[in-house]
């Protein structure tokens, strides 16, 4: 169908995608701001075309600039990659009226999903599990509390259509519901330009476990098991890792084929990850689902030994998906690390600068994934990750091993960045032996000064909401 890729993306994923596509025999398009005119994607690209200057607005997110880089250049398909527009179906829309092929689902089908009130509804009817709560839009506060009145408190708030832990509030009484409604309500219109929200019973401390799952055109649809991230700050995942350790055989299945009944219920095309809560009693319940390739895709490609971009290439090519579900069973236990490029002690505020010295860490089972080197000008305009380390060994307690040994080798000089925090997450007693959940941070670093949200909204509600929430409903990858 196309034999040329311009990636609409930039950093480790862009690199990602051009390996991708040179194993395909596939030609690659780069594109970039100004800011990014020394980076690695554009030196390995076939091609490149800059695009406009550093502010993503002008540059990453400007689909008529990237659209005539597409038709300057001739590339019959376009890969989004995560972040900037990889979710938007009017650029996926766009692409498909000039006859450019958007790698990843359909318009409707992001649109679909996209929406989590809609979402929701789908695997309602697919007959995956979801979270009690609301039918649709709460529009008001009175509104909001008679159904958390139905349910009981707590409740979360969540944005139709948020991301990042933007526009969502836990309520634990009717006075913290009045308070949060508005708060939620302005947050969500000042980020998404919807102020919509809706509300759902909150499960307190529960996992957060997404499946990984691929459909092609000719109605096949498999899953490669899951990822645990329930390691994050403020929304936001920082490891991840699969098998999961509170997963069993049978819960496995069970969610596999609830993702999979979720995306035939809409025909999906692509690779898409579904996304639960798994309470104590590993009962599971539908959050989302992102329909696009995710940040810590190489856990799974590790642990399955499978490479999904590839596939994920493959099936907007046309071609026909081969596995056999009995076949797709976990070979290695992985674990993923982003590496960001912020100030730790300082609340973890981005550090933009020169690097002026970089060891990457090797050996046996270690990957990472990156887009820098030394000398290297990390700019002020994106996303602070550098970097995603990822390792993989027979049991969870070798790469636990692993990890700490290839952190120690992780050599970043110049600007501050997030390993020190790693280290001592990796040396926890209960993350070693599997113990935690989404409010693990909160809970076992209370006390540390690095995970101090001075700077939050909504101070007086933060250390009770500290505890509970560590609910995710998208990441903000590249945004």
């Amino acid at each position: 169908m196309f034999k040329k890729v311009l990636i609409a993306n930039r950093g480790e994923i862009a690199l990602r995608i051009i390996r991708a596509c040179k194993e395909l025999g596939l030609a690659t398009v780069a594109v970039y701001s100004e800011a990014d005119r020394d980076a690695l994607h554009v030196r390995f690209a076939d091609e490149d075309v800059c695009i406009g200057p550093p502010q993503p607005g002008m540059s990453y997110l400007d689909t008529k600039r990237i659209i005539a880089a597409a038709e300057v250049t001739n590339a019959g398909a376009i890969h989004p990659g995560y972040g900037f527009l990889a979710e938007n179906a009017d650029f996926a829309e766009i692409c498909d009226s000039c006859g450019i092929t958007f790698i990843g689902p359909t318009p409707g089908q992001i649109r679909q999903l996209g929406d989590k009130v809609k979402a929701k509804e789908l695997m309602k009817k697919a007959g995956v599990p979801v979270t009690p709560g609301s039918e649709g839009v709460v529009t008001t506060y009175d509104h909001a509390r008679e159904i958390a009145e139905r349910f009981g408190y707590p409740v979360i708030l969540k944005a139709v259509a948020g991301g990042g832990g933007k526009g969502m509030r836990v309520c634990h009484d009717a006075a913290e519901l009045e308070r949060g409604f508005h708060l939620a309500a302005a947050e969500a219109g000042n980020a998404f330009s919807n102020s919509d929200l809706y509300l759902e019973k909150f499960i307190i401390k529960p996992h957060h476990v997404e499946i990984q799952i691929i459909g092609d055109t000719f109605g096949n649809y498999y899953h490669f098991g899951e990822r645990d991230c329930s390691i994050q700050r403020r929304h936001q995942k920082l490891i991840e890792e699969t098998p999961s350790p509170l997963m069993t055989p049978q819960l496995r299945q069970k969610m596999g084929e609830a993702a999979i009944h979720g995306a035939e219920m809409v025909g999906y095309r692509g690779v898409g990850t579904v996304e639960f809560l798994v309470d104590d009693h590993l009962n599971f319940y539908f959050m989302e689902m992102n329909t696009r390739i995710q940040v810590e895709h190489p856990v799974t490609e590790e642990a399955y030994e499978v490479d999904l971009v590839k596939d994920q290439i493959r099936v907007a090519m046309g071609e026909k998906l081969n596995y056999r579900q009995e076949d797709i069973v976990p070979r290695w236990a992985s674990i993923e690390c982003r590496i960001n490029a912020e100030d730790v002690q300082k609340d973890f505020r981005p550090t933009p600068g020169r690097l002026t010295g970089l060891h990457i860490p090797g050996g046996p089972g270690v990957r990472v994934d990156r887009a820098v080197y030394t000398g290297y000008m990390i700019p002020p305009y994106y996303d602070s990750m550098i970097a995603k380390l990822i390792v993989k060994a027979r049991t969870r307690e070798l790469a636990l091993i692993k990890m700490r040994n290839a952190l120690s080798e992780f050599i970043v000089e110049g600007v501050p960045t997030t390993i020190p925090f790693h280290q001592e997450i990796f040396n926890h007693p209960d993350f070693i032996n599997g113990n935690y959940d989404i409010a693990f941070l909160e809970t076992k670093f209370k006390n540390n000064n690095v995970l101090n949200d001075s700077e939050t909204e909504n101070n007086d509600t933060m250390e009770k909401e500290a505890v509970d929430v560590a609910l995710i409903t998208s990441e903000d990858d590249n945004s």
